[in-house]
């Protein structure tokens, strides 16, 4: 069904491609390619930065492949379907990415992607899915920015990744 490695390009775009960063008020950090140090840092890839190398494309991909990818079972969903979970699961984490799936499929949000959560993905369309799925993430960002303003500054962009993804 769904190939990763179109998903995986679509989202090191919308990460920034294989840069390191170190944005002021981005609680993930330092970040290279998207992985942030402070949620990720066991990293292999840290040990090429901090010896100022610049890791293996390879490890970045086998990272958000077993990371993002394959927890989330994306394979079996649909390409579009899964492109936007797994984005999602990047910027998010999988078990909120699963949970918001899970509601607009209605399914029991429990986080964790299973046979249920498949078989409803298969019963809706992408074109269906994907808008309502996106608003459902617009709501979550606005909900982190009513709770932490100093976030705001970054909604702009998370709304800008969603609806790009949509196009």
């Amino acid at each position: 069904m769904a190939d990763f490695e179109p998903a995986f390009q679509r989202t090191l775009k919308a990460e920034g491609g294989f840069r390191l960063t170190n944005i002021k008020g981005d609680r993930g950090g330092q970040t290279y390619a998207g992985i942030a140090r402070k949620m990720h840092p066991r990293w292999p890839g840290w040990e090429w930065i901090d010896r100022d190398e610049t890791p293996p494309t390879d490890l970045v991909r086998d990272f958000y492949r077993s990371e993002f990818w394959a927890p989330l079972q994306c394979s079996r969903m649909a390409q579009e379907i899964a492109e936007d979970i797994y984005d999602f699961a990047v910027n998010a984490g999988p078990r909120v990415s699963a949970k918001l799936a899970q509601a607009v499929a209605g399914v029991a949000p429990d986080g964790a992607i299973g046979p249920k959560t498949i078989e409803a993905l298969e019963r809706i369309d992408p074109a269906a899915f994907r808008p309502l799925f996106a608003l459902a993430k617009i709501a979550r960002y606005r909900d982190i920015v009513t709770r932490d303003r100093t976030q705001g500054r970054f909604l702009l962009g998370w709304i800008n990744r969603t609806l790009g993804a949509l196009q």
